[in-house]
């Protein structure tokens, strides 16, 4: 109980410290940080960092975004309760459990097997049923589920796929670093309006690159 309720201390800071102190104001985003576990999603000699202010190594070669992009991403997502989102880099888990909370469904995409099954196994044991898991390169996204409401990319490809903004649906949104890893990345907002592709930079941005198939 008592590593329980320091877990929950260190949670309850890193909302109100890093997500509510830099102009978060989604109640269910909030709510959603609040409730999640965070330190599961982490090796367990990451978990009394796990609320930190940074990224986190997570194995593979990749990260576990710090809490205030996590928060960022998922409120320009606009979710609302009824989404059927697309979220392309699974990961640790950890962002798709907080699309799970509020979405109403959530396909989840992952290229690297191992992370996929370490995620998976976690967000059963929360027994999370509204997520849906695919191991596949994500630039191709979820096409036979599409279209989506809402897309979230969680690494970062050069260009945006024109791929995942064909499975956009009209109006939607999707979310997306997009650069080179160690150069200038930019965070986007791209909104679908009829025949129109609206682009809005959100900030700068450090994610580890989006991985796919060689050949193409």
């Amino acid at each position: 109980m008592e590593e329980k309720d320091k877990f929950l201390r260190l949670r309850q800071e890193m909302v109100r410290y890093q997500i509510i102190n830099r102009n978060i104001k989604d109640n269910n985003v909030i709510r959603a940080m609040e409730k999640v576990p965070r330190h599961l999603f982490v090796d367990e000699v990451y978990q009394n960092e796990a609320h930190s202010d940074y990224p986190i190594p997570i194995g593979s070669g990749q990260t576990i975004s710090q809490p205030y992009i996590v928060a960022l991403m998922t409120q320009e997502l606009s979710l609302l309760k009824s989404d059927k989102v697309l979220e392309i880099g699974t990961g640790s888990g950890y962002q798709t459990a907080i699309l799970a909370e509020i979405a109403n469904e959530v396909f989840t995409v992952e290229k690297l097997p191992e992370l996929m099954q370490k995620a998976k196994k976690v967000l059963l044991e929360l027994n999370y049923k509204n997520i849906y898991f695919k191991n596949s390169d994500g630039y191709n996204g979820w096409p036979e589920e599409s279209p989506f409401d809402k897309i979230i990319v969680t690494a970062a490809p050069e260009y945006i796929p024109d791929s995942l903004i064909n499975q956009l649906k009209d109006t939607g949104i999707m979310i997306i670093p997009v650069g080179l890893t160690g150069f200038d990345q930019k965070l986007f907002k791209i909104t679908k309006l009829k025949n129109k592709i609206l682009k809005d930079e959100i900030c700068d941005v450090a994610f580890v690159p989006l991985i796919r198939e060689k050949n193409k």
